[in-house]
């Protein structure tokens, strides 16, 4: 008889190591001590980093043991994982002010009140000299190095710091310290908490089992990262959270409802054969932004968005909400592109005109791609300057 798993242990996971269903017996069993780890490097977080944070809570709501680790120990150090080049140290004034900030963000989604929060520098600083050489006793130089971002510095002659190498030793005996029974984390954490539960068999001749969860691509196919400009961050404002999700790919939309929404899987099953069907994507595409926009701020602040989108993007209209500012009779683009956004430099203005990203409205769209072109700005309505960002143009 074929055992059915429940969703916790099936939506939203890429993997469970060494199996489900003996997780799932165990589970049946008693309530089970689970964590998360996080380095508070403060990042902005994003809908990628939402899909391990919803499994997460979803342990906490289920009523298991959940505890969310802050690496204040570890970040010492710093993940090597993904990386060809060594982390700077952060102070521990800076880790403190980096979790606030990493809180801040994550309550969108955890609930506190059911999470307790420890500290891994708690039990890392106590250990001896003596400890850290039992620790390294556990596994070779050889299994810590086989790692894909170790390979690649080896390939390019690139340096290998003795601290990075420790680093998964010093991450899995949180999982001894805190005698736990399922560690969670995304699909490229899967090495880090492997040591662990090799640890824990090593240290206290027990069971503990590993979940992982996918890593999403971003707006433009690739892996959501800040460093392609292709994330959604969870404090995104309504208008620019809705209209970024806009500009997925038709093929990501049953991927986002799954990892990113609470929709039901049989009303995914359903969009998924409808637009397999020939139904537009585009109404999926907009039902899922208004779906994750609602999560994050509300209903209303959703339809707003979804009813902006349609003005000025769809429709290529100007906002009514849009700001005014007075401007001179005869100004070059890069000229009225600093006197709308004053913040933003000239070098990176003049980028984004070159680029195509500012157009005119007189009262209709026409892009502008040379900063030095002269404008008689009182035949102009409005301009926007990037993608979602538009002025009203009044004169004295």
């Amino acid at each position: 008889m074929t055992t059915q798993l429940p969703k916790l242990l099936t939506r939203g996971i890429e993997q469970i190591v060494p199996d489900a269903v003996g997780l799932l017996k165990l589970m049946e069993q008693k309530k089970i001590r689970v964590y998360l780890g996080i380095d508070p490097t403060g990042s902005v977080l994003t809908l990628g980093h939402s899909v391990v944070l919803r499994k997460l809570q979803q342990f906490a709501t289920a009523g298991h043991e959940v505890i969310l680790l802050i690496g204040n120990g570890t970040v010492r150090i710093g993940d090597p994982t993904g990386r060809d080049s060594t982390r700077p140290e952060l102070t521990d004034v800076a880790i403190q002010e980096n979790f606030k900030n990493w809180k801040s963000q994550a309550s969108s989604i955890l609930d506190f009140d059911k999470i307790a929060i420890r500290y891994n520098g708690d039990w890392l600083d106590k250990l001896t000299y003596q400890d850290i050489v039992k620790l390294l006793a556990k596994t070779t130089i050889q299994q810590l190095t086989e790692r894909d971002m170790f390979q690649e510095r080896i390939k390019k002659e690139l340096p290998i710091f003795g601290h990075e190498i420790i680093y998964p030793l010093l991450q899995g005996y949180d999982s001894v310290a805190m005698d736990v029974d399922l560690e969670i984390g995304g699909s490229d954490q899967l090495f880090n908490m492997l040591m662990g539960r090799t640890l824990q068999k090593a240290y206290s001749n027990r069971e503990k089992w590993v979940l992982t969860t996918p890593i999403i691509d971003g707006t433009d196919g690739r892996k959501m990262s800040k460093s392609y400009d292709n994330f959604v961050a969870l404090t995104e404002k309504p208008n620019e959270m809705y209209g970024k999700l806009m500009r997925i790919a038709d093929e990501q939309i049953i991927q986002y409802f799954t990892l990113l929404t609470d929709t039901p899987l049989e009303e995914i099953s359903q969009i998924e054969q409808a637009m397999q069907a020939g139904d537009n994507p585009m109404e999926f595409k907009q039902q899922l932004a208004k779906t994750i926009v609602r999560q994050y701020h509300s209903t209303d602040l959703a339809n707003q968005a979804a009813a902006h989108f349609s003005t000025t993007v769809q429709r290529k209209s100007v906002p009514g909400s849009a700001p005014s500012i007075t401007v001179a009779d005869s100004l070059t683009a890069l000229e009225l592109a600093v006197a709308c956004l004053s913040q933003e430099s000239k070098s990176n203005l003049r980028r984004l005109i070159t680029q195509g990203g500012m157009a005119m409205y007189a009262p209709d769209e026409e892009k502008v791609i040379n900063p030095e072109q002269v404008l008689d700005t009182t035949k102009i309505e409005a301009v926007r300057i990037g993608k979602r960002k538009y002025f009203k143009l009044q004169h004295d």
